[in-house]
């Protein structure tokens, strides 16, 4: 089983955490609500005017 020789210095683990995090937010893409037009997150109810899949969600 492997282990880790020397233990990991609390920089290098910051740093790999960080990069996981960037490339996170990197990867996210917008698309264009087809009610009102404005950018929003995919599969989620548009924050502008509350629609998801044509029917309103959520009072805005």
């Amino acid at each position: 089983m492997a282990v880790p020789k020397r233990r990991t210095s609390r920089w290098r683990r910051n740093q790999r955490r960080a990069q996981a995090f960037f490339a996170k937010l990197k990867s996210f893409n917008m698309v264009k609500c087809p009610n009102c037009g404005e950018f929003a997150m995919p599969h989620r109810a548009c924050p502008y005017c509350g629609y998801y899949r044509d029917k309103q969600v959520l009072e805005v």
